[in-house]
């Protein structure tokens, strides 16, 4: 008999069908998440469980499943999940890193673009019926070339980030939990503390972990350290920034912009004070999402599942 598994969201379909070569698939294939009451009642009797990181996988849940070998995340991050309940109970736990750094990259210095030369307030301009004739002073941003942009987080996707801005001559600093002198020998970046950093940079951009230190790292003390013209990017996780903070510092004229592909609460409700400001860019959590970056970690997702059932070691595991 082929081990059970649940899987919590669609998966695109090479990857799907891997999965059903090997195991005995049961897919939530509504358009959102399911519930946690779902996930609970479907989780009872598998074998497995492929998960996305807006499930929350907790201990009550891996107990409803004694037969649980394993849970994979089909993402880097993994917050979502109790990890120590899970190794408490013998449960293999894995992700899928590395897959995203260039999709990811390339999209935070796209949203970095878009603030500097305010694409989505042209947009509006035009689409509104407002462009009527040239101007010499109408829309203007800022120059990338020679700005300064302060990377927090120099992991895979903060290194990524800091090659892209040497294209634009721009000065890369750069704040991390240790230094990285190889790093900074490689792409000519260099070190500063956080305060100091926020201070220097045209441009912050975050790639970093969500963990206790981190969540509200973007408070309203860190925005009163930023340039007036500065602008903020984040393709890290949504709790990194304090909303309301943001929100205060963006309509006060404390910092120029921001651009956010997460947020929190993510989704962004319809009606969310952020959307109401002209110079707050807000995408749908998308960061990563071309086609060959999402079938990539699917697939990495389901062979760490695979493996699970099966008593192998994950090939990406986390604990």
């Amino acid at each position: 008999m082929k081990p059970k598994i649940f899987v919590t969201r669609h998966l695109p379909q090479a990857a799907r069908a891997e999965l059903e070569e090997a195991c005995a698939v049961t897919i939530w294939d509504e358009e959102f998440p399911p519930p946690y009451e779902e996930i609970l009642r479907n989780i009872a009797g598998k074998d497995g469980l492929v998960c996305l990181l807006t499930d929350r996988i907790d201990a009550n849940l891996m107990d409803a499943a004694p037969n649980l070998k394993v849970i994979s995340q089909v993402a880097v991050g993994f917050d979502n999940i109790d990890v120590e309940a899970a190794t408490a109970r013998g449960i293999a736990v894995g992700n899928t890193p590395g897959v995203l750094t260039d999709a990811t990259a390339d999209f935070a210095f796209t949203l970095l673009m878009s603030a500097a030369r305010r694409i989505g307030e042209a947009y509006d301009y035009v689409r509104d019926g407002r462009w009527e004739t040239w101007g010499l002073t109408l829309l203007l941003g800022q120059e990338l070339f020679g700005a300064t942009l302060g990377i927090v987080g120099l992991g895979r996707i903060g290194q990524a980030v800091a090659k892209r801005a040497r294209g634009f001559d721009m000065q890369v600093l750069y704040h991390s939990h240790s230094r990285r002198p190889d790093v900074e020998a490689e792409l000519g970046v260099a070190y500063r503390d956080f305060e100091s950093l926020l201070r220097e940079s045209d441009f912050v951009s975050l790639h970093v972990n969500l963990t206790d230190e981190t969540r509200g790292l973007m408070n309203a003390e860190a925005f009163a350290q930023m340039k007036a013209t500065g602008t903020l990017i984040n393709t890290a996780r949504g709790p990194v920034v304090d909303s309301d903070a943001l929100y205060e510092a963006l309509r006060d004229g404390e910092i120029a912009y921001a651009a956010l592909d997460v947020t929190d609460p993510e989704p962004l409700p319809a009606d969310h004070k952020l959307l109401t400001l002209p110079n707050c860019l807000v995408t749908p959590h998308i960061a990563s999402a071309t086609v060959a970056s999402r079938t990539q970690i699917a697939q990495m997702a389901v062979r760490n599942c695979i493996a699970g059932v099966y008593g192998e070691p994950l090939p990406f595991p986390v604990n």
